[in-house]
Protein backbone atom coordinates (compact mmCIF):
# COMPACT_ATOMS: atom_id res chain seq x y z
CA UNK A 1 0.00 0.00 0.00
CA UNK A 2 1.19 3.65 -0.82
CA UNK A 3 0.44 7.05 1.01
CA UNK A 4 -1.95 7.64 -1.05
CA UNK A 5 -4.21 4.65 0.14
CA UNK A 6 -3.27 5.13 3.70
CA UNK A 7 -4.78 8.71 3.19
CA UNK A 8 -7.80 7.57 1.90
CA UNK A 9 -8.57 4.55 3.85
CA UNK A 10 -7.60 6.07 7.02
CA UNK A 11 -9.26 9.60 6.20
CA UNK A 12 -12.45 7.55 4.98
CA UNK A 13 -12.97 5.78 8.37
CA UNK A 14 -11.97 9.03 10.83
CA UNK A 15 -13.76 10.74 9.22
CA UNK A 16 -17.40 8.54 9.64
CA UNK A 17 -16.69 7.98 12.97
CA UNK A 18 -15.86 11.62 13.98
CA UNK A 19 -18.69 12.87 12.25
CA UNK A 20 -21.08 9.75 13.84
CA UNK A 21 -19.84 10.37 17.58
CA UNK A 22 -19.83 14.23 17.32
CA UNK A 23 -23.66 14.55 15.47
CA UNK A 24 -25.26 12.42 18.08
CA UNK A 25 -23.02 13.09 21.60
CA UNK A 26 -25.28 13.62 24.33
CA UNK A 27 -28.32 11.63 24.46
CA UNK A 28 -30.59 12.96 26.78
CA UNK A 29 -32.36 9.18 27.78
CA UNK A 30 -33.25 6.15 27.23
CA UNK A 31 -35.48 6.72 24.65
CA UNK A 32 -33.13 8.49 22.65
CA UNK A 33 -30.18 6.21 23.17
CA UNK A 34 -31.95 3.41 22.20
CA UNK A 35 -34.64 4.21 20.18
CA UNK A 36 -32.71 7.76 18.48
CA UNK A 37 -35.64 9.87 19.61
CA UNK A 38 -37.93 8.24 16.72
CA UNK A 39 -36.66 10.86 14.29
CA UNK A 40 -35.30 8.20 11.33
CA UNK A 41 -36.89 8.62 7.89
CA UNK A 42 -37.26 5.90 5.67
CA UNK A 43 -34.22 6.19 3.50
CA UNK A 44 -32.30 6.39 6.74
CA UNK A 45 -33.91 2.87 7.95
CA UNK A 46 -33.31 1.59 4.30
CA UNK A 47 -29.78 2.12 4.46
CA UNK A 48 -29.38 1.12 8.12
CA UNK A 49 -31.12 -1.99 7.75
CA UNK A 50 -29.11 -3.00 4.72
CA UNK A 51 -25.46 -1.96 6.15
CA UNK A 52 -26.35 -3.89 9.41
CA UNK A 53 -27.39 -7.17 6.89
CA UNK A 54 -24.29 -6.33 4.54
CA UNK A 55 -20.93 -7.22 6.73
CA UNK A 56 -17.47 -7.19 5.57
CA UNK A 57 -18.14 -10.44 5.29
CA UNK A 58 -20.71 -9.44 2.38
CA UNK A 59 -18.12 -7.88 0.18
CA UNK A 60 -15.14 -9.94 0.57
CA UNK A 61 -16.78 -13.70 0.51
CA UNK A 62 -19.71 -12.88 -2.29
CA UNK A 63 -17.73 -12.29 -4.72
CA UNK A 64 -14.91 -15.25 -3.83
CA UNK A 65 -18.53 -17.29 -3.61
CA UNK A 66 -19.35 -16.61 -7.70
CA UNK A 67 -15.49 -16.69 -8.75
CA UNK A 68 -16.23 -20.46 -7.86
CA UNK A 69 -19.55 -21.32 -8.05
CA UNK A 70 -21.06 -18.67 -9.81
CA UNK A 71 -24.47 -16.55 -9.67
CA UNK A 72 -26.28 -19.68 -7.95
CA UNK A 73 -26.05 -18.08 -4.43
CA UNK A 74 -28.39 -15.48 -5.35
CA UNK A 75 -31.28 -17.70 -4.64
CA UNK A 76 -30.30 -17.23 -1.14
CA UNK A 77 -32.19 -13.95 -1.27
CA UNK A 78 -35.10 -14.80 -2.97
CA UNK A 79 -37.06 -14.88 0.23
CA UNK A 80 -35.92 -11.06 1.36
CA UNK A 81 -38.93 -9.70 -0.83
CA UNK A 82 -41.88 -12.18 0.64
CA UNK A 83 -40.36 -11.80 4.49
CA UNK A 84 -40.05 -7.94 4.15
CA UNK A 85 -44.14 -7.45 3.08
CA UNK A 86 -45.29 -9.94 5.69
CA UNK A 87 -42.96 -7.92 8.50
CA UNK A 88 -44.69 -4.55 7.16
CA UNK A 89 -48.41 -6.15 7.40
CA UNK A 90 -47.97 -8.19 10.93
CA UNK A 91 -44.88 -7.02 12.79
CA UNK A 92 -44.28 -3.04 12.43
CA UNK A 93 -47.98 -2.26 13.21
CA UNK A 94 -47.66 -4.81 16.32
CA UNK A 95 -43.90 -3.30 17.62
CA UNK A 96 -45.57 0.09 16.96
CA UNK A 97 -48.84 -0.26 19.09
CA UNK A 98 -47.16 -1.39 22.17
CA UNK A 99 -44.17 1.19 22.05
CA UNK A 100 -41.88 -1.27 22.76
CA UNK A 101 -38.25 -1.23 22.84
CA UNK A 102 -37.06 -4.59 21.94
CA UNK A 103 -38.94 -7.33 19.81
CA UNK A 104 -38.68 -9.15 22.89
CA UNK A 105 -41.24 -7.00 24.89
CA UNK A 106 -44.04 -8.38 23.48
CA UNK A 107 -43.74 -11.64 24.40
CA UNK A 108 -44.10 -10.90 27.76
CA UNK A 109 -47.38 -9.50 27.29
CA UNK A 110 -48.39 -12.44 25.14
CA UNK A 111 -46.64 -15.11 27.43
CA UNK A 112 -44.71 -14.51 30.40
CA UNK A 113 -41.30 -13.59 31.36
CA UNK A 114 -39.63 -16.61 31.52
CA UNK A 115 -40.15 -16.78 27.34
CA UNK A 116 -39.30 -13.29 27.12
CA UNK A 117 -35.92 -14.16 28.59
CA UNK A 118 -35.41 -17.02 27.03
CA UNK A 119 -36.04 -15.85 23.67
CA UNK A 120 -33.89 -12.38 24.50
CA UNK A 121 -31.06 -14.92 25.89
CA UNK A 122 -31.27 -16.83 22.50
CA UNK A 123 -30.93 -13.84 20.52
CA UNK A 124 -27.70 -12.68 22.39
CA UNK A 125 -25.83 -15.75 22.09
CA UNK A 126 -26.50 -16.19 18.67
CA UNK A 127 -25.83 -12.68 17.88
CA UNK A 128 -23.04 -12.67 20.72
CA UNK A 129 -20.80 -15.29 18.26
CA UNK A 130 -21.71 -13.40 14.98
CA UNK A 131 -20.34 -9.73 16.40
CA UNK A 132 -17.53 -11.16 17.24
CA UNK A 133 -17.13 -12.75 13.54
CA UNK A 134 -18.18 -9.65 11.86
CA UNK A 135 -15.16 -8.47 13.36
CA UNK A 136 -12.63 -11.19 12.82
CA UNK A 137 -13.63 -11.99 9.19
CA UNK A 138 -12.23 -9.12 7.77
CA UNK A 139 -9.39 -8.52 9.93
CA UNK A 140 -7.79 -11.99 9.47
CA UNK A 141 -8.31 -11.11 5.38
CA UNK A 142 -6.53 -8.60 5.70
CA UNK A 143 -3.75 -9.17 7.92
CA UNK A 144 -3.21 -12.22 5.81
CA UNK A 145 -3.10 -9.99 2.57
CA UNK A 146 -1.41 -7.31 4.10
CA UNK A 147 0.73 -8.46 6.67
CA UNK A 148 -0.66 -6.69 9.11
CA UNK A 149 -0.72 -7.97 12.98
CA UNK A 150 -4.14 -9.82 13.50
CA UNK A 151 -4.80 -8.68 16.57
CA UNK A 152 -4.59 -5.37 16.64
CA UNK A 153 -6.19 -5.51 13.92
CA UNK A 154 -9.44 -6.79 15.67
CA UNK A 155 -8.87 -4.50 18.37
CA UNK A 156 -8.46 -1.27 16.28
CA UNK A 157 -11.94 -2.13 14.29
CA UNK A 158 -13.55 -2.76 17.88
CA UNK A 159 -12.76 0.02 19.30
CA UNK A 160 -13.37 2.24 16.62
CA UNK A 161 -16.81 1.07 16.55
CA UNK A 162 -17.42 0.88 20.62
CA UNK A 163 -16.37 4.63 20.17
CA UNK A 164 -19.61 6.12 18.42
CA UNK A 165 -22.15 3.21 19.61
CA UNK A 166 -21.04 3.81 23.34
CA UNK A 167 -21.63 8.09 22.20
CA UNK A 168 -24.21 7.95 20.41
CA UNK A 169 -26.27 4.99 20.44
CA UNK A 170 -28.94 3.75 17.88
CA UNK A 171 -28.73 7.68 16.23
CA UNK A 172 -25.15 7.34 15.71
CA UNK A 173 -25.29 3.84 14.06
CA UNK A 174 -28.24 5.12 11.82
CA UNK A 175 -26.00 8.01 11.03
CA UNK A 176 -22.79 6.41 9.93
CA UNK A 177 -24.00 3.56 8.81
CA UNK A 178 -25.60 5.63 6.05
CA UNK A 179 -22.12 7.40 5.12
CA UNK A 180 -20.66 3.91 4.86
CA UNK A 181 -23.43 3.12 2.51
CA UNK A 182 -22.36 5.44 0.68
CA UNK A 183 -18.55 4.61 0.53
CA UNK A 184 -19.33 0.88 -0.11
CA UNK A 185 -21.58 1.34 -3.29
CA UNK A 186 -19.47 3.93 -4.68
CA UNK A 187 -16.76 1.27 -4.05
CA UNK A 188 -18.30 -1.52 -5.67
CA UNK A 189 -18.90 0.84 -8.74
CA UNK A 190 -15.59 1.99 -9.03
CA UNK A 191 -14.31 -1.87 -8.87
CA UNK A 192 -17.14 -3.54 -11.65
CA UNK A 193 -16.17 -0.73 -14.27
CA UNK A 194 -12.05 -1.21 -13.09
CA UNK A 195 -12.41 -4.83 -13.88
CA UNK A 196 -14.71 -4.67 -16.82
CA UNK A 197 -11.60 -1.99 -18.07
CA UNK A 198 -9.24 -3.99 -17.59
CA UNK A 199 -10.13 -7.17 -19.92
CA UNK A 200 -8.54 -7.65 -23.20
CA UNK A 201 -9.39 -4.68 -25.91
CA UNK A 202 -11.92 -7.27 -27.55
CA UNK A 203 -13.65 -8.66 -24.83
CA UNK A 204 -17.03 -6.56 -24.40
CA UNK A 205 -19.20 -6.58 -21.18
CA UNK A 206 -21.14 -8.91 -23.21
CA UNK A 207 -18.75 -11.18 -24.50
CA UNK A 208 -17.65 -11.36 -20.73
CA UNK A 209 -20.78 -12.65 -19.98
CA UNK A 210 -20.44 -15.07 -22.92
CA UNK A 211 -17.22 -16.78 -21.23
CA UNK A 212 -19.00 -16.92 -17.70
CA UNK A 213 -21.78 -18.92 -19.21
CA UNK A 214 -19.99 -20.82 -21.16
CA UNK A 215 -17.90 -21.59 -17.55
CA UNK A 216 -21.05 -22.33 -15.83
CA UNK A 217 -21.18 -18.93 -13.78
CA UNK A 218 -24.21 -17.68 -15.14
CA UNK A 219 -26.21 -20.54 -13.81
CA UNK A 220 -28.70 -18.28 -11.88
CA UNK A 221 -31.54 -20.62 -11.23
CA UNK A 222 -31.86 -24.11 -9.84
CA UNK A 223 -35.37 -25.75 -9.82
CA UNK A 224 -34.28 -29.50 -8.29
CA UNK A 225 -35.23 -30.89 -5.40
CA UNK A 226 -31.85 -32.09 -4.93
CA UNK A 227 -32.15 -31.95 -0.98
CA UNK A 228 -28.19 -31.88 -0.36
CA UNK A 229 -27.45 -28.60 -3.04
CA UNK A 230 -27.49 -25.71 -0.37
CA UNK A 231 -28.34 -22.88 -3.26
CA UNK A 232 -31.54 -24.07 -5.16
CA UNK A 233 -34.73 -21.77 -5.68
CA UNK A 234 -36.99 -23.55 -3.48
CA UNK A 235 -34.27 -23.50 -0.48
CA UNK A 236 -34.25 -19.66 -0.93
CA UNK A 237 -37.89 -18.89 -1.54
CA UNK A 238 -38.84 -21.14 1.40
CA UNK A 239 -35.55 -21.42 3.57
CA UNK A 240 -34.43 -18.08 2.65
CA UNK A 241 -38.17 -16.55 3.93
CA UNK A 242 -38.05 -17.76 7.09
CA UNK A 243 -34.73 -16.91 7.72
CA UNK A 244 -35.42 -13.54 6.42
CA UNK A 245 -38.64 -12.86 9.17
CA UNK A 246 -36.98 -14.34 11.48
CA UNK A 247 -33.80 -12.07 11.34
CA UNK A 248 -35.46 -8.41 9.88
CA UNK A 249 -38.69 -9.56 12.22
CA UNK A 250 -37.50 -10.63 15.75
CA UNK A 251 -33.51 -10.31 15.38
CA UNK A 252 -32.92 -7.28 17.76
CA UNK A 253 -30.24 -5.33 15.31
CA UNK A 254 -32.66 -5.04 12.47
CA UNK A 255 -35.63 -5.05 14.79
CA UNK A 256 -33.75 -1.89 16.57
CA UNK A 257 -33.25 -0.04 12.81
CA UNK A 258 -36.81 0.18 12.09
CA UNK A 259 -38.02 0.87 15.54
CA UNK A 260 -36.26 4.35 15.25
CA UNK A 261 -38.50 5.44 12.35
CA UNK A 262 -40.60 8.44 12.76
CA UNK A 263 -44.26 6.68 12.47
CA UNK A 264 -45.45 3.72 11.11
CA UNK A 265 -44.95 4.65 6.88
CA UNK A 266 -41.84 5.52 7.54
CA UNK A 267 -40.85 1.97 8.76
CA UNK A 268 -42.85 0.13 6.53
CA UNK A 269 -41.02 2.31 3.63
CA UNK A 270 -38.19 1.71 5.01
CA UNK A 271 -38.05 -2.01 4.98
CA UNK A 272 -39.45 -2.34 1.53
CA UNK A 273 -36.74 -0.29 0.11
CA UNK A 274 -34.53 -2.89 1.74
CA UNK A 275 -36.66 -5.97 0.18
CA UNK A 276 -36.66 -3.75 -3.19
CA UNK A 277 -33.32 -2.98 -3.51
CA UNK A 278 -31.34 -6.41 -1.31
CA UNK A 279 -31.68 -8.86 -4.24
CA UNK A 280 -30.20 -6.49 -6.99
CA UNK A 281 -27.54 -5.61 -5.04
CA UNK A 282 -26.42 -9.09 -3.81
CA UNK A 283 -26.76 -10.05 -7.45
CA UNK A 284 -23.89 -7.04 -8.36
CA UNK A 285 -21.37 -8.09 -5.82
CA UNK A 286 -21.69 -11.59 -7.40
CA UNK A 287 -21.72 -10.52 -10.62
CA UNK A 288 -18.50 -8.61 -9.62
CA UNK A 289 -17.16 -11.96 -8.28
CA UNK A 290 -18.07 -13.21 -11.69
CA UNK A 291 -15.96 -10.94 -13.86
CA UNK A 292 -13.30 -11.39 -11.24
CA UNK A 293 -13.25 -14.66 -12.98
CA UNK A 294 -13.19 -13.40 -16.07
CA UNK A 295 -10.69 -10.80 -15.68
CA UNK A 296 -8.30 -14.52 -14.39
CA UNK A 297 -9.15 -16.51 -17.39
CA UNK A 298 -6.64 -13.99 -19.48
CA UNK A 299 -4.44 -12.91 -16.42
CA UNK A 300 -2.82 -15.94 -14.40
CA UNK A 301 -3.79 -16.31 -11.09
CA UNK A 302 -2.41 -18.44 -8.06
CA UNK A 303 -3.34 -21.79 -7.17
CA UNK A 304 -4.10 -20.27 -3.85
CA UNK A 305 -5.69 -16.75 -3.52
CA UNK A 306 -4.32 -17.37 0.24
CA UNK A 307 -0.60 -15.88 0.48
CA UNK A 308 -0.11 -17.49 4.01
CA UNK A 309 -1.28 -20.94 2.72
CA UNK A 310 1.42 -20.87 -0.77
CA UNK A 311 4.26 -19.54 2.14
CA UNK A 312 3.73 -22.20 4.46
CA UNK A 313 3.52 -25.19 1.90
CA UNK A 314 6.64 -23.62 0.00
CA UNK A 315 8.69 -23.46 3.02
CA UNK A 316 7.54 -27.41 3.92
CA UNK A 317 8.75 -31.26 2.57
CA UNK A 318 5.91 -30.63 0.35
CA UNK A 319 7.42 -27.70 -1.61
CA UNK A 320 8.23 -30.02 -4.98
CA UNK A 321 4.14 -31.23 -5.45
CA UNK A 322 3.22 -27.94 -4.45
CA UNK A 323 4.92 -26.51 -7.76
CA UNK A 324 4.03 -29.87 -9.97
CA UNK A 325 0.72 -28.46 -9.62
CA UNK A 326 1.48 -24.70 -10.13
CA UNK A 327 3.12 -25.77 -13.58
CA UNK A 328 0.10 -27.78 -14.68
CA UNK A 329 -1.63 -24.87 -13.46
CA UNK A 330 -0.23 -22.57 -15.81
CA UNK A 331 -0.59 -24.97 -18.54
CA UNK A 332 -4.49 -25.54 -17.83
CA UNK A 333 -4.28 -21.56 -18.40
CA UNK A 334 -2.78 -21.38 -21.27
CA UNK A 335 -4.72 -24.13 -23.00
CA UNK A 336 -7.72 -22.05 -21.85
CA UNK A 337 -6.84 -19.10 -23.71
CA UNK A 338 -6.99 -20.90 -26.90
CA UNK A 339 -10.48 -22.52 -26.19
CA UNK A 340 -11.76 -19.11 -25.09
CA UNK A 341 -10.43 -17.12 -28.02
CA UNK A 342 -12.21 -19.60 -30.74
CA UNK A 343 -15.26 -19.99 -28.32
CA UNK A 344 -16.35 -15.94 -28.37
CA UNK A 345 -15.43 -16.03 -32.13
CA UNK A 346 -17.43 -18.93 -33.12
CA UNK A 347 -19.88 -18.93 -30.07
CA UNK A 348 -19.95 -22.99 -31.05
CA UNK A 349 -21.24 -25.05 -28.90
CA UNK A 350 -18.18 -28.04 -28.58
CA UNK A 351 -15.55 -25.13 -27.54
CA UNK A 352 -17.81 -24.05 -24.43
CA UNK A 353 -17.81 -28.09 -23.64
CA UNK A 354 -13.99 -27.81 -24.00
CA UNK A 355 -14.05 -24.67 -21.72
CA UNK A 356 -15.90 -26.47 -18.83
CA UNK A 357 -13.44 -29.65 -19.22
CA UNK A 358 -10.76 -27.23 -18.83
CA UNK A 359 -12.36 -25.79 -15.65
CA UNK A 360 -12.84 -29.01 -14.31
CA UNK A 361 -9.41 -29.93 -14.53
CA UNK A 362 -8.81 -26.54 -12.53
CA UNK A 363 -10.87 -26.99 -9.56
CA UNK A 364 -9.39 -30.63 -9.44
CA UNK A 365 -5.29 -29.10 -9.58
CA UNK A 366 -6.79 -26.19 -7.18
CA UNK A 367 -8.75 -29.24 -4.78
CA UNK A 368 -4.96 -31.33 -4.85
CA UNK A 369 -3.34 -27.98 -3.84
CA UNK A 370 -5.77 -27.52 -0.80
CA UNK A 371 -4.71 -31.40 0.07
CA UNK A 372 -1.01 -30.65 0.20
CA UNK A 373 -1.57 -27.07 2.02
CA UNK A 374 -3.05 -29.29 5.00
CA UNK A 375 -0.39 -31.78 5.07
CA UNK A 376 2.03 -28.89 5.11
CA UNK A 377 -0.03 -27.07 7.78
CA UNK A 378 -0.16 -30.15 9.81
CA UNK A 379 3.95 -30.65 9.13
CA UNK A 380 4.32 -27.14 10.13
CA UNK A 381 1.66 -27.45 13.32
CA UNK A 382 -0.21 -24.46 12.16
CA UNK A 383 -3.53 -23.79 11.32
CA UNK A 384 -4.00 -22.30 7.45
CA UNK A 385 -7.05 -21.73 5.85
CA UNK A 386 -7.32 -24.15 2.59
CA UNK A 387 -10.05 -22.76 1.31
CA UNK A 388 -9.18 -19.21 -0.39
CA UNK A 389 -12.64 -18.31 -1.44
CA UNK A 390 -12.62 -15.06 0.72
CA UNK A 391 -9.21 -14.18 -0.17
CA UNK A 392 -10.12 -13.89 -4.17
CA UNK A 393 -11.51 -10.49 -4.18
CA UNK A 394 -9.23 -9.09 -1.51
CA UNK A 395 -6.21 -10.28 -3.84
CA UNK A 396 -7.48 -8.93 -6.88
CA UNK A 397 -8.07 -5.06 -5.24
CA UNK A 398 -4.02 -5.47 -3.87
CA UNK A 399 -2.66 -6.57 -7.57
CA UNK A 400 -4.76 -4.63 -9.74
CA UNK A 401 -6.53 -1.19 -8.73
CA UNK A 402 -4.83 1.55 -9.07
CA UNK A 403 -3.43 3.46 -5.93
CA UNK A 404 -5.84 5.22 -3.90
CA UNK A 405 -8.58 2.95 -5.22
CA UNK A 406 -7.06 0.31 -3.24
CA UNK A 407 -6.82 2.53 0.17
CA UNK A 408 -11.17 3.17 -1.07
CA UNK A 409 -11.84 -0.70 -1.42
CA UNK A 410 -10.06 -1.59 1.93
CA UNK A 411 -12.24 1.15 3.63
CA UNK A 412 -15.54 -0.35 1.60
CA UNK A 413 -14.24 -3.67 3.61
CA UNK A 414 -13.94 -2.12 7.21
CA UNK A 415 -16.90 0.44 6.61
CA UNK A 416 -18.90 -2.83 6.43
CA UNK A 417 -17.06 -4.64 9.57
CA UNK A 418 -18.10 -1.29 11.51
CA UNK A 419 -21.65 -0.78 10.29
CA UNK A 420 -22.53 -4.05 11.30
CA UNK A 421 -20.55 -5.05 13.95
CA UNK A 422 -22.04 -1.31 15.80
CA UNK A 423 -26.01 -2.21 15.15
CA UNK A 424 -25.01 -6.22 16.57
CA UNK A 425 -23.38 -4.39 19.39
CA UNK A 426 -26.65 -1.27 19.76
CA UNK A 427 -28.92 -4.30 19.97
CA UNK A 428 -27.15 -6.05 21.82
CA UNK A 429 -26.64 -3.53 24.74
CA UNK A 430 -30.90 -2.58 24.32
CA UNK A 431 -31.48 -6.29 25.21
CA UNK A 432 -29.53 -6.86 28.17
CA UNK A 433 -30.76 -3.28 29.14
CA UNK A 434 -34.41 -3.81 28.75
CA UNK A 435 -35.15 -7.69 28.46
CA UNK A 436 -32.94 -8.91 31.37
CA UNK A 437 -31.10 -6.13 33.62
CA UNK A 438 -34.00 -3.47 34.04
CA UNK A 439 -36.81 -6.21 33.96
CA UNK A 440 -35.49 -8.59 36.18
CA UNK A 441 -32.06 -7.38 38.03
CA UNK A 442 -32.51 -4.11 38.73
CA UNK A 443 -36.14 -2.73 38.83
CA UNK A 444 -36.58 0.97 40.20
CA UNK A 445 -34.15 2.89 39.12
CA UNK A 446 -34.12 6.29 37.58
CA UNK A 447 -33.48 7.05 33.48
CA UNK A 448 -30.14 8.22 34.32
CA UNK A 449 -29.41 5.01 35.91
CA UNK A 450 -30.40 2.82 32.51
CA UNK A 451 -28.61 5.39 30.10
CA UNK A 452 -25.52 4.82 31.55
CA UNK A 453 -26.33 0.55 31.68
CA UNK A 454 -27.20 0.50 28.41
CA UNK A 455 -23.76 2.41 27.78
CA UNK A 456 -21.92 0.15 29.81
CA UNK A 457 -23.62 -2.73 28.34
CA UNK A 458 -22.47 -1.63 24.66
CA UNK A 459 -18.65 -1.27 25.81
CA UNK A 460 -19.18 -4.58 27.73
CA UNK A 461 -20.86 -6.69 24.49
CA UNK A 462 -17.70 -4.81 22.52
CA UNK A 463 -15.30 -6.00 24.57
CA UNK A 464 -16.32 -9.52 24.43
CA UNK A 465 -17.24 -9.34 20.59
CA UNK A 466 -13.21 -8.40 20.42
CA UNK A 467 -12.03 -11.30 22.51
CA UNK A 468 -14.47 -13.85 20.26
CA UNK A 469 -12.52 -12.38 17.16
CA UNK A 470 -9.04 -12.96 18.74
CA UNK A 471 -9.81 -16.98 19.48
CA UNK A 472 -12.05 -17.55 16.35
CA UNK A 473 -11.32 -20.12 13.72
CA UNK A 474 -12.24 -19.37 9.62
CA UNK A 475 -15.11 -22.34 8.81
CA UNK A 476 -15.86 -23.45 4.99
CA UNK A 477 -16.66 -19.52 3.97
CA UNK A 478 -17.13 -16.58 5.87
CA UNK A 479 -20.36 -15.41 4.90
CA UNK A 480 -22.25 -19.29 5.50
CA UNK A 481 -20.93 -20.05 9.08
CA UNK A 482 -22.35 -16.55 9.84
CA UNK A 483 -25.65 -17.52 8.14
CA UNK A 484 -25.16 -21.02 9.97
CA UNK A 485 -25.06 -19.59 13.05
CA UNK A 486 -28.31 -17.74 12.68
CA UNK A 487 -30.01 -20.65 11.22
CA UNK A 488 -29.33 -22.59 14.14
CA UNK A 489 -31.55 -20.06 16.36
CA UNK A 490 -33.67 -18.39 13.96
CA UNK A 491 -35.90 -20.91 13.09
CA UNK A 492 -37.07 -21.51 16.63
CA UNK A 493 -37.46 -17.64 17.96
CA UNK A 494 -39.66 -17.12 14.63
CA UNK A 495 -41.58 -19.84 15.80
CA UNK A 496 -42.32 -18.61 18.94
CA UNK A 497 -43.55 -15.13 17.54
CA UNK A 498 -45.83 -16.53 15.18
CA UNK A 499 -47.21 -18.78 18.20
CA UNK A 500 -47.87 -15.63 20.36
CA UNK A 501 -49.30 -13.79 16.41
CA UNK A 502 -51.55 -16.69 15.00
CA UNK A 503 -51.76 -19.43 17.76
CA UNK A 504 -54.03 -17.58 20.83
CA UNK A 505 -55.00 -21.30 22.14
CA UNK A 506 -50.94 -22.26 22.80
CA UNK A 507 -50.30 -20.29 26.49
CA UNK A 508 -46.73 -19.79 28.34
CA UNK A 509 -45.63 -22.55 29.74
CA UNK A 510 -45.72 -25.11 26.66
CA UNK A 511 -44.29 -22.50 24.19
CA UNK A 512 -41.36 -22.07 26.59
CA UNK A 513 -40.84 -26.25 27.25
CA UNK A 514 -41.51 -26.35 23.36
CA UNK A 515 -38.44 -23.45 22.97
CA UNK A 516 -36.01 -25.27 25.12
CA UNK A 517 -36.66 -29.01 23.39
CA UNK A 518 -36.34 -27.36 19.56
CA UNK A 519 -33.03 -25.43 20.45
CA UNK A 520 -31.86 -28.57 21.91
CA UNK A 521 -33.05 -30.83 18.41
CA UNK A 522 -31.75 -28.05 16.13
CA UNK A 523 -28.36 -28.23 17.44
CA UNK A 524 -28.04 -31.77 16.93
CA UNK A 525 -29.85 -31.86 13.72
CA UNK A 526 -26.83 -29.08 12.62
CA UNK A 527 -24.24 -31.07 14.46
CA UNK A 528 -25.16 -34.82 12.22
CA UNK A 529 -25.53 -32.72 9.57
CA UNK A 530 -29.61 -33.92 8.58
CA UNK A 531 -30.39 -30.84 6.12
CA UNK A 532 -28.65 -27.84 4.47
CA UNK A 533 -28.65 -25.28 7.06
CA UNK A 534 -31.33 -22.92 5.31
CA UNK A 535 -33.43 -25.65 5.62
CA UNK A 536 -33.06 -25.54 9.75
CA UNK A 537 -34.58 -22.14 9.61
CA UNK A 538 -38.27 -24.01 8.58
CA UNK A 539 -37.49 -27.06 10.41
CA UNK A 540 -36.74 -25.13 13.45
CA UNK A 541 -40.15 -22.82 13.40
CA UNK A 542 -42.23 -25.54 12.39
CA UNK A 543 -40.81 -27.99 15.49
CA UNK A 544 -41.48 -25.17 17.98
CA UNK A 545 -45.06 -24.70 16.40
CA UNK A 546 -45.85 -28.53 16.55
CA UNK A 547 -44.24 -29.03 20.25
CA UNK A 548 -46.42 -26.56 21.63
CA UNK A 549 -49.53 -26.99 20.20
CA UNK A 550 -48.96 -31.05 21.17
CA UNK A 551 -48.30 -29.87 24.74
CA UNK A 552 -50.96 -27.33 25.31
CA UNK A 553 -53.14 -30.33 23.81
CA UNK A 554 -51.90 -32.85 26.22
CA UNK A 555 -52.02 -30.71 29.44
CA UNK A 556 -55.87 -29.61 28.39
CA UNK A 557 -56.49 -33.39 27.82
CA UNK A 558 -54.80 -33.95 31.51
CA UNK A 559 -57.23 -31.62 32.79
CA UNK A 560 -54.53 -29.50 34.24
CA UNK A 561 -55.48 -25.94 32.46
CA UNK A 562 -54.10 -24.02 35.76
CA UNK A 563 -50.74 -25.65 34.88
CA UNK A 564 -50.66 -23.53 31.66
CA UNK A 565 -50.96 -20.01 31.98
Amino acid sequence: MEILDWIVLLGTLLTIVAYGTWKTRGSKNVDDYIKGGNEAKWWTIGLSVMATQASAITFLSTPGQAFHDGMGFVQFYFGVPIAMVVICLVFIPLYHRLKVYTAYEFLENRFDLKTRSLTAMLFLIQRGLAAGITIYAPAIILSAVLGWNLNLLIVIIGILVIIYTVSGGTKAVSITQKHQMVVIFTGMFVAFFIIVSKLPADITFTKALDIAGASGKMDILDFSFDFNNRYTFWSGIIGGTFLALSYFGTDQSQVQRYLSGKSIKEMQMGLIFNGLLKVPMQFFILLVGVMVFVFYQFNASPVSFNPDASKTVLSSSYAQEYQTIEAEQAVIFNDKQELIKLYTETQDEKYSELINAANKKDRENREAAKVIIKKASDEKKLSVETNDKDYVFIHFILNNLPRGLIGLLLAVILSAAMSSTASELNALSSTTTMDLYKRSIVKDKDDTHYLKASKWFTFGWGVLAILIACIAYLADNLIQLVNIIGSIFYGNVLGIFLLAFFFKYVKANAVFIAALITQAIVIIGWWYDWMPYLWLNLFGCALVVLIAYFIQVISLNNNSPEKIK
